[in-house]
């Protein structure tokens, strides 16, 4: 199946439980750690291919409306924003219901008022490769479930579905990330509610696809975690970052590649990819590319290969955040690239300007790369280069994200533990029968 390129998102609810914050604002707009809740969002969403957007609105819409024109300074690459408003409140299954002429065969679907950090493209990757489904949803594991609604997972399918059931013990409970094919419209009605009507069905279909991450998770859906939220998100989403050469490092240099033709995966290369995702580590591919001042193929060739590259690596479980690159050369033959480049490396502008489009950590952020130039950008940008040799990128990419990665994982840890200690996660902060944002 086809990796999403398209996400809906539930923004239409009223969010009563925060009081007099939503009164006059929808939740998702709530501002956030100096944005709106929902441009974190829209900026993770980013991160693994998202490339356009349907919000799925109801309460104060013409404010959603208004969003869609004011968050672009806070998207670290630009987002096609749409909106759906449904007449009435119609319910998680009803906004999909009245969004129906804009969603694609493939789509993921998440709450607005809550995000699981995890490596979503893992998700992806299983949706993808499984067989027979037309949904799937993705789970985090909790050491007590009884408040929240719970599934089954058996061989990749969610068996039983179940909502907030009371069981006690530990479960596996759905983040509010979910995956649909079209073919479920025909369970849909102007006023339904997945997780009560659909999801159960599917389930006992065995059309009901999970997956299970680990992760930390945040809803604003009470003043508390809002409150929580606005403190740790800014924190959460500064991350270092691996900056990856291409040629030499991803794929074979073999000269001038700007076609998928010529473009050969280095061994374990996806591998290392996904292994800085796992790890919470900003992906990046920053690389000179002479070839089209030379003549030797276009940008658009260059753009319509770096999204194959992205597509491969999505199939993989690994995504790369963004990518930069500068046909410029001061000796090409085609007279608009005929010049020099601040981003063309060794000097650092493709990683500054990556910097600061994603806010990045600079500490424990670095370089990988085959040439002398790369080193040189990585100590112009102020972070460490790495020369890579040759052999397994996933082994370079483990030895040097080791350590790196060790202060994330603490905190991650620590963030969890508190969370869950708190009982303030997912279901505790709505009501699951309401599927969320609604």
């Amino acid at each position: 199946m086809r990796i999403p390129r398209q996400c809906a998102i539930l923004v239409g609810g009223l969010g009563t439980r925060l009081g007099q914050l939503t009164s006059t604002t929808p939740k998702p707009l709530l501002n956030c750690g100096g944005r709106p809740f929902l441009a974190w969002v829209l900026r993770e969403l980013s991160r693994f291919g998202i490339e356009e957007v349907v919000l799925l609105a109801g309460y104060r819409s013409a404010q959603v409306e208004a969003f869609c024109h004011e968050v672009q300074p806070f998207l670290p690459k630009p987002i096609s924003l749409r909106v759906s408003v449904e007449p009435t409140a119609a319910g998680t299954g009803g906004a999909l219901w009245w969004a129906r002429h804009l969603l694609e065969e493939t789509f993921l679907l998440v709450n607005g008022d809550s995000w699981f950090d995890t490596n979503l493209a893992r998700f992806l990757a299983a949706w993808s490769s499984a067989k027979g489904t037309e949904a799937s949803i993705l789970l985090r594991r909790m050491e007590e479930c009884s408040r929240y609604g719970t599934a089954e997972l058996r061989d990749g399918r969610v068996v039983l579905f179940r909502e907030k059931s009371g069981a006690t013990g530990p479960g596996l409970v759905s983040t509010g990330i979910y995956v649909f094919s079209r073919d479920v419209m025909v369970l849909l009605s102007e006023n339904c509610s997945l997780e009560t009507h659909v999801l159960p069905l599917l389930a006992a279909s065995g059309k009901l696809g999970g997956c299970e991450l680990d992760g930390y998770f945040i809803d604003i859906g009470i003043p508390a975690d809002y409150a929580r939220a606005g403190q740790e998100l800014p924190r959460r989403f500064l991350r270092p970052a691996i900056f990856l050469d291409r040629d030499g490092v991803l794929n074979e240099d073999l000269g001038w590649v700007g076609t998928r033709e010529r473009f050969r995966w280095l061994p374990e290369a996806r591998e290392a990819v996904r292994l800085a995702n796992d790890r919470g580590f900003h992906a990046f591919v920053v690389t000179n590319q002479a070839g089209v001042a030379r003549g030797l193929y276009s940008e658009a060739d260059v753009a319509v290969l770096h999204r194959e590259i992205q597509s491969e690596l999505l199939e993989h479980g690994a995504a790369v955040d963004d990518i930069r690159y500068c046909p410029y050369h001061p000796e090409g033959t085609v007279a608009q690239y005929r010049h020099e480049s601040s981003w063309r490396k060794p000097d650092p502008g493709m990683l500054t300007d990556l910097m600061a489009k994603w806010e990045i950590e600079r500490r424990g952020s670095l370089l990988i790369g085959d040439k002398e130039s790369d080193l040189q950008a990585a100590s112009a940008a102020g972070i460490d280069g790495y020369f890579y040799q040759g052999g397994s990128l996933l082994q370079c990419v483990a030895q040097t994200l080791q350590m790196r990665g060790k202060h994330r994982e603490a905190a991650k840890l620590s963030e969890g533990s508190q969370h869950e200690q708190a009982g303030t996660q997912m279901a505790n902060s709505r009501d699951p029968g309401a599927g969320g944002n609604r």
